[in-house]
């Protein structure tokens, strides 16, 4: 069995927690959030942030929320996501993250399993969905509604007493004591809550600012938080930013948030692959005649200077041309301040990391799931690995088992599945291996590849294991695809659902010529030769068995609406398998 271990880990002692520097720091004048108000940016500091969560968290207690109770929230990301976390967790309850996005079936399958007594939501939207979950349920919890002034109601009917009873529990929380309860995206089959201590996250932050240290040598560094909140990945850099003192801006909206970066100008960022495609494949669009031409120039040049030991003349001047012409205006579109880029969620293509490379912008990879806090490795700014997601961090173990399963070892991992320890015993042995359920490979460096999942495989009529991860990423690479789900499994072939990009769609009919609306469009000999060549460019990096033979275009794309989606854009196949069997269906018909 492979195996690799990270450097000597940074401790958390036993009386720390997840607020612990929030109360060292309630002192301080300095800007530690900057939020908009709906008028303007507005910054927080420690003081004003440690008021607002000890009034809130005394709140709290005079609503009856007693130690390790749960509690959750339903909200964007936004300053109150934190203060309310921060209150949850100072009263020694638990925090329960709902995801915005999230439909009614899956609130009411986390209002019944965690035991929820009081949920916040952001707005009545959300409110309306929470109360159509609990029509089938026994639940009687309470909901209230921050966009109604919630957080103020509830400060105001806090006592002296109240207050008293937050200094008190304040002090008696230890490392080990629970702090959440996140449930996973369930892509592969039901969603489990897993449950994370004080010690899980907060050790976790402090391996990852370790791994992570070159975001942060900026002196003035800052980050713009906008993916959700209810992502255990946001919530670390949230509570990373808390312990190094870094300044968190949250971003009105993920439609704003272009506008929201070149105002803000943030040094390092927290995203996920399809936002660093969505960004590349916008400035690709807007290059249009022979800008294009120059554009295409520039990504050929990145890709070669990733790719080479060193860098010759003649590189170095088309680098220098491609940077005054294309390189620039993308610094410029993420705020031109921009240094380190984190991605998780699901791989990264190479070819982006070049790209963004070559415009000065860092991006590395990291890895981890729910279940570990949520991370384990990472691609260290100073030696990226484009491809890995990197070196495991300080104090975590990993190893790859004989079938090519991805082990993992450390203080990072959860406690267990809340009410399910069946499923505790399927993924935690007696060594305290965590298996992953991913598959992996290291390499003479230490670094980890995912290579795909054991439970995504499809295993075709003819025996044939295809890992359909690999054919995904490259076909999505094509500025025209949004998703692509690979299938077979059980069936003679291989066959693939695709679904477009409709701004890239209108850009390329703008490009060719073509006329009609999206779903003329999706149709047209056009649109489909081009997917045809991004899928057998797939095709080729695979063998025959494994190629893909046929394929579909969806007539829409997936929706989160219809669980056919995460909240982090990754499709969920048990979903789309029911809700699209009939056109599975036609492409072995």
């Amino acid at each position: 069995m492979q195996q690799v271990s990270g450097e000597e880990p940074v401790p958390v002692g036993t009386e720390e927690h997840l607020t612990s520097t929030l109360w060292r720091r309630a002192s301080e004048d300095t800007a530690i959030a900057v939020h908009h108000d709906g008028q303007r940016w507005a910054s927080v500091t420690w003081r004003e942030l440690a008021d607002r969560v000890a009034a809130l968290a005394a709140g709290l207690v005079a609503r009856g929320v007693e130690p390790g109770a749960t509690v959750g929230i339903m909200s964007s990301t936004r300053l109150d996501w934190t203060v309310v976390d921060l209150a949850i967790l100072s009263v020694g309850a638990v925090t329960v993250p709902i995801y915005e996005t999230d439909s009614p079936r899956r609130c009411a399958r986390i209002l019944d399993d965690a035991d929820i007594a009081l949920v916040l939501v952001e707005h009545a939207d959300l409110a309306g969905r929470v109360t159509e979950a609990r029509a089938p349920l026994a639940w009687d919890g309470e909901v209230l509604v921050l966009d109604d002034g919630a957080l103020g109601r509830l400060a105001e009917g806090a006592s002296d007493a109240d207050r008293e009873e937050v200094e008190r529990r304040r002090a008696t929380i230890t490392a080990d004591d629970v702090a959440s309860i996140v449930y996973t995206s369930g892509t592969t089959g039901t969603s489990k809550g897993c449950v994370l201590t004080h010690r899980n996250l907060l050790w976790t932050v402090r391996q990852s600012l370790v791994a992570i240290e070159a975001a942060f040598r900026n002196p003035e560094a800052s980050t713009v938080l906008f993916l959700p909140l209810a992502h255990v990945f946001t919530r670390l850099v949230q509570f990373g930013c808390l312990e190094q003192g870094v300044t968190v801006a949250y971003a009105r909206s993920v439609q704003s948030l272009r506008d929201d970066l070149t105002e803000l100008q943030p040094t390092f960022l927290l995203t996920v692959p399809r936002v660093l495609e969505k960004l590349y494949d916008g400035a690709r669009a807007q290059a249009t005649g022979w800008r294009r031409i120059v554009f295409d120039v520039a990504d050929r040049a990145a890709v070669e200077a990733g790719a080479s030991q060193e860098v010759g003349p003649l590189l170095r001047l088309r680098l220098r041309l491609a940077d005054a012409l294309v390189y620039r205006r993308l610094r410029q579109a993420v705020g031109g301040r921009l240094e380190v880029v984190v991605s998780g969620g699901s791989p990264l293509e190479t070819r982006l990391s070049h790209f963004f490379a070559a415009a000065g912008i860092v991006v590395g990879q990291g890895y981890g799931l729910t279940e570990t806090g949520p991370a384990c490795t990472f691609d260290r700014p100073d030696d990226l690995r484009p491809g890995s997601v990197g070196v495991p961090l300080p104090g975590v173990e990993i190893a790859i088992a004989d079938d090519g399963e991805v082990l993992v070892r450390g203080e990072n991992v959860f406690r267990g599945y809340h009410r399910d320890p069946a499923a505790t015993a399927e993924v935690l042995d007696d060594s305290g291996w965590l298996h992953t359920g991913d598959l992996g490979e290291l390499d003479a460096h230490g670094a980890l590849w995912i290579t795909g999942r054991k439970k995504e495989l499809i295993v075709t009529a003819g025996g044939k294991n295809v890992a359909p991860a690999p054919l995904e990423q490259a076909i999505r690479a094509h500025p025209l695809v949004s998703h692509v789900v690979v299938v077979g499994d059980g069936r003679p072939f291989v066959g693939a659902l695709i679904t477009l990009d409709e701004d890239a769609l209108r850009a390329f009919a703008a490009d060719e010529g073509l006329t009609g609306d999206a779903r003329e469009l999706r149709g047209h000999e056009r649109v489909r030769a081009e997917i045809a060549g991004a899928v057998e460019a797939a095709n080729a990096s695979v063998s025959q068995a494994e190629s893909i033979r046929e394929f579909r275009i969806l007539g829409r794309d997936f929706r989160h609406a219809l669980d056919e989606l995460t909240p982090t854009m990754k499709p969920r196949r048990g979903q789309i398998a029911e809700t699209f069997a009939d056109e599975i269906a036609a492409l072995y018909a």
